[in-house]
């Protein structure tokens, strides 16, 4: 199974937890369709914990989804996502137990897959609670991704250890085709930002076949539901989209679909910004300006193909304030003779800039450029 670009979609879990159930996952399919976001994109549907009955049924041993929550099976419900362009995703955990305290495949992971493959499954996001101590991680992450190799079925494996057992430099030869590299975020700048400024050290640990996943986005939460928190504005959601998207990280959404606003709507359909996440390249950005008298005004390059480059200015500060940016860094001295084109992706203005360049960016704000080097 070949994953090019990040995966994008939508998981259950930041908004609404264990309140989830068919009707939920019904209309959110149509939400996604209505509003766009499967044009845009958007693909894959994921029903995260809690999904399941406390135990496994005693005679087969399998998983058995909760006939409450979902009283027509996953079978059927998989089929209407199917039935609307869309793909099904779901949720198990490498230990004796989920996180949430339901069935974990551990030791169980060719029933599952073959139950999951049965159900029509297409994504499988794997977590890591509740492992034996003598379980060793890295073999955990092997052994379901041959099970899911042997299932039958092209089921995109997400493993989610939250970056324990140095996960960046052994992941990609387990077959997963992206990973978590971080603890949970939460609603709120202060999850957001720490997160974000974690993995400057760790962007060339993505790349096409397996990308660095820094968790679901929270954006269109407003600090409501399951990890609710504080909430962010709608600059701070900004910011986290551009930041995910400059980072190649996996899009899935955590807010509530059909209740987005307008203006979130446009920002995560953004076609320049998911042009920059989406580039088959896949390259990794790097950091061009990292001022150490304002900790947290970054300047962020990512070379695109077709020549262009994307260039983010990201003030995670307190304050506003100028993030210089300094094309000597990228490469391009002033006796080069060349210049960069840039246009910004929010306002469309466009300039040329040649040796460097100051702007102002508000707190928690960011801008970011689509680029092309021109002879100055």
């Amino acid at each position: 199974m070949q994953i090019k670009t990040p995966p994008m979609g939508f998981n259950t879990w930041n908004t609404f937890g264990e309140n989830i159930s068919d009707a939920l996952v019904r209309e959110t399919a149509d939400a996604m369709v209505k509003l766009g976001l499967k044009d845009a994109g958007y693909e894959y549907l994921v029903i995260d914990d809690c999904w399941s009955k406390r135990e496994r049924d005693p005679e087969t041993g399998k998983i058995v989804p909760d006939p409450v929550k979902f009283p027509y099976g996953m079978k059927a419900l998989s089929d209407y996502v199917h039935e609307k362009g869309l793909k099904f995703g779901m949720y198990s955990c490498a230990g004796v137990r989920t996180c949430a305290d339901y069935p974990g495949s551990f030791d169980h992971e060719f029933l599952d897959a073959e139950t999951f493959a049965e159900y029509g499954c297409d994504f499988l996001k794997y977590d890591f609670c509740y492992k034996p101590s003598t379980a060793n991680g890295p073999v955990l992450y092997h052994r379901m991704s041959m099970a899911l190799k042997s299932c039958g079925r092209d089921i995109l494996f997400s493993a989610c250890n939250w970056g324990s057992d140095e996960v960046n430099k052994w992941i990609r030869s387990t077959g997963a085709h992206m990973y978590r590299s971080t603890g949970d975020i939460n609603d709120s700048w202060a999850s957001m930002r720490d997160i974000a400024m974690s993995q400057l050290d760790n962007l060339a640990y993505s790349a096409p076949g397996c990308y660095n996943d820094i968790d679901m986005l929270t954006i269109g939460m407003y600090g409501k539901g399951n990890v609710g928190s504080l909430g962010c504005n709608d600059t701070e959601y900004k910011t986290q989209f551009a930041l995910w998207c400059i980072y190649s990280a996996p899009l899935m959404l955590g807010g509530d679909i059909r209740t987005m606003t307008d203006g979130l709507l446009k920002l995560v359909t953004n076609r320049d910004l998911l042009r920059i996440n989406q580039d088959p390249e896949a390259r990794p950005a790097f950091l061009a300006t990292e001022m150490s008298w304002f900790p947290g005004r970054i300047v962020l390059v990512k070379h695109l193909s077709d020549n262009e480059l994307a260039v983010g200015f990201f003030n995670m500060t307190e304050t506003g304030g100028q993030i210089p940016f300094f094309l000597e860094n990228i490469g391009l001295t002033a006796s080069s003779g060349r210049a960069l084109h840039m246009r910004e992706v929010f306002t469309g203005e466009e300039r040329t800039v040649k040796e460097f360049m100051n702007p102002v960016v508000e707190a928690h704000d960011c801008s970011v450029y689509l680029c092309r080097i021109v002879k100055a």
